[in-house]
């Protein structure tokens, strides 16, 4: 065997190799730097029931509510219940209302009537738990629509849960928070970006894999 024609061929293979190794660290980086805007999936705003403020953000996804509501999008907004912190601050005899009491007063101060506010039970442990109650809430209201607010990397974990789980159960309208400072563009500059978007792309895996491992309560 000619010698000279193994090692061409050897070192073509490896070249071969390299090169696909190098397009596909490309690849990856290519995909890691747009991975924050990929999260930020918002529908096209509409009109529905009501206002959905998910648990968290305080105090920009009440505003945003309030925004909406003032715009005349629904008639009525409505607050989650989270089970924490309010559940270990009351077994420690601090007082404490709940997030979903401090988004009622935030709502109250920008202009949102006590009567069009409605605080949804039972309490919620999760994002997956909000969707549940979400959609047992629109079953009993008759609701075809509700918009949904959330933060701009959570929207498309909120589109995907809704998706797994409820589906077929009304629609609704995923809306950010239009003065997030999550820089979808840049999010790795920012330690609170980057964990924003490693624990929504581990979310995402957990959605698509059926939900395998369970937030613990």
């Amino acid at each position: 065997m000619d010698h000279s024609f193994v090692r061409k061929r050897d070192h073509g293979r490896g070249r071969a190799i390299f090169v696909a190794f190098v397009l596909l660290l490309c690849l990856c980086v290519v995909t890691c730097l747009g991975v924050g805007r990929w999260l930020v999936r918002e529908d096209v705003l509409g009109k529905g029931t009501a206002i959905v403020v998910l648990s968290g953000g305080i105090p920009d996804r009440a505003l945003q509510a309030a925004k909406f509501y003032r715009e005349g999008y629904a008639p009525e907004v409505w607050l989650t219940q989270p089970e924490e912190p309010k559940r270990t601050m009351v077994s420690l005899g601090v007082s404490f209302d709940g997030e979903e009491e401090v988004n009622r007063r935030v709502l109250l101060h920008e202009g949102v009537p006590e009567k069009a506010i409605r605080v949804l039970s039972p309490g919620i442990a999760n994002t997956a738990d909000e969707m549940g109650v979400i959609a047992d809430s629109m079953m009993k209201a008759k609701a075809a629509a509700v918009i949904v607010v959330t933060s701009k990397p959570h929207t498309r974990r909120v589109r995907a849960l809704w998706s797994c789980l409820e589906t077929g159960r009304g629609q609704i309208i995923v809306r950010a928070v239009e003065a997030d400072s999550f820089d979808a563009a840049h999010w790795w500059r920012s330690t609170r970006d980057a964990l924003d978007v490693v624990r929504e792309v581990l979310g995402l895996l957990n959605v698509w894999a059926g939900l395998p491992f369970k937030p613990a309560r």
